[in-house]
């Protein structure tokens, strides 16, 4: 654990150079009822090795989980360096360069993020991060309110195929700015946005939101999808999961003129899953758009020398211009899991970026393929996915992923918390850090807990006819 040096002795002449009588007055805004409970249950007086004993054996009790639940948040492998170098002070804590010019390694680090997040996009330029994938999203929306200049409709399609979350994101930060979002429903047999849907919106749309993959896992049409957008004057809004970028066509690829905007959630790029965040948004655009993108560019340069030096470019924060002018609020965001992103495409390169995709995609049809053979289960989707997929189960979801807990398996994510119509159905992801015996594991659990379901069921309608 972190040690720190301040004796009794250093605390109390800080307080005093401040004027608080104690470290709780640092603290008093806080109402009683909001601060942390005493630990009633830890001894006082631990030394340091005893505490630390004390904190392992806690987190054993919190077992060692086979994670298969995904939807918008995943568990992959980050090579140990990506955050050893990441935690170093240089990064830890001066990822903020408030003086741009003095800060070059930061600025170097930043815009070899722009560098390869913009290659992996098949986009011109990107920012140096956002808050997170939903807000990155509503950004976006915004950026290509301002940018559309054929069509001021201000109306958004956003398919259901979208994260929920992202679309309750979306309609809380841009629903009150005059923007119309219209929801475009998904074709129950492919989980996809189909274009026949999308007839009765053929005119006034100014941007259209095309998911990639989409929350089912499923692989939509984007080609044609852009091409609709483009041809209607809508500018076309990509969200995506970066990893994979690595075996799907860039979004500045997609349709005969590519995706305008892409957006998304840069966690499965070097982030932990930490207990739900934090994150970081990550949003790309095509250089016509540029100054419309929110937040901090950085750029490369010569001084009056020639030597290459890195500046702060473009920036319209509400900081240095007229409030009314700014295209965001945004200011340091995310700007470590940024450092530890950089630092894990570096390590993984594109080949390594390819190869966990792979792995996760290839496990995905695996564990389909075992799940699929357990009577009662089956695919709710046709079509091509990444590493996620809509599973029908034929006992409750919740009861099922309650059974698999006591097995130390965490089953998925239950579909009717969201969606009504998949009330019976459960969403499951698979990563490159499976390996056979966690599928074959996940297959055994789930057909004794389906099996163990079934027969309470019987015996309680047994039960109930007998009363």
């Amino acid at each position: 654990m972190p040690f720190i040096p301040h004796t009794d002795q250093d605390i109390q002449a800080m307080l005093a150079t401040i004027g608080a009588a104690k470290v709780e007055d640092l603290f008093d805004e806080i109402p009683t009822s909001l601060r942390h409970a005493s630990l009633d249950t830890t001894a006082s007086g631990l030394t340091e090795m005893e505490l630390s004993r004390l904190m392992r054996e806690r987190a054993k009790q919190d077992g060692d989980l086979l994670c298969f639940i995904g939807a918008g948040a995943y568990e992959h492998h980050i090579p140990a360096a990506v955050w050893e170098v990441a935690s170093r002070g240089e990064f830890l804590t001066a990822y903020t360069p408030y003086q741009a010019e003095a800060s070059q390694g930061t600025l170097q680090l930043l815009y070899e993020y722009q560098t390869m997040m913009a290659s992996l996009m098949g986009l011109a330029v990107s920012n140096a991060s956002l808050y997170d994938g939903a807000s990155a999203l509503a950004e976006a929306i915004l950026m290509a309110v301002r940018a559309n200049r054929k069509n001021q409709s201000h109306q958004v399609l956003i398919p259901a195929t979208v994260h929920p979350h992202y679309r309750q994101v979306v309609e809380a930060i841009v629903g009150q700015q005059g923007i119309q979002l219209t929801e475009v429903p998904y074709d129950p047999k492919t989980g996809t946005t189909s274009l026949s849907f999308l007839e009765a919106f053929s005119g006034n749309v100014t941007a259209f939101v095309i998911p990639q993959p989409n929350f089912f896992g499923q692989i939509e049409e984007v080609d044609a999808l852009t091409d609709w957008a483009h041809a209607h004057d809508a500018l076309a809004i990509a969200v995506v999961n970066p990893l994979a970028m690595a075996i799907l066509k860039a979004p500045g690829q997609w349709g005969q003129d590519g995706a305008d905007i892409a957006c998304g959630e840069g966690q499965p790029l070097g982030v932990p899953l930490a207990s739900g965040g934090p994150y970081y948004g990550f949003l790309c655009c095509k250089m016509d758009f540029v100054r419309q993108l929110p937040g901090r560019i950085v750029g490369r340069t010569v001084d009056a020398e020639g030597k290459p030096g890195f500046v702060l470019t473009l920036q319209a924060r509400e900081q240095h211009i007229r409030r009314a002018k700014a295209t965001s609020n945004i200011c340091t965001n995310q700007g470590l899991l940024v450092t530890a992103s950089t630092i894990h495409m570096s390590l993984l390169g594109p080949k390594g970026l390819r190869l966990a995709a792979l792995a996760s995609y290839q496990n995905t049809r695996l564990l389909s393929q075992k799940l699929s053979a357990i009577p009662g289960v089956k695919r709710v989707f046709h079509g091509a996915a990444f590493h996620e997929m809509v599973l029908r189960l034929p006992q409750p979801v919740n009861q099922v992923l309650v059974e698999l807990a006591k097995f130390n398996i965490q089953g998925g994510y239950a579909m009717g918390a969201t969606y009504f119509e998949l009330n019976d159905c459960l969403l499951v992801c698979v990563t490159e850090t499976k390996t056979i015996l966690d599928l074959d594991e996940y297959a055994d659990k789930l057909q004794f807990v389906l099996e163990k379901l079934a027969d309470t069921g019987v015996t309680l309608e047994k039960k109930t006819l007998v009363d």
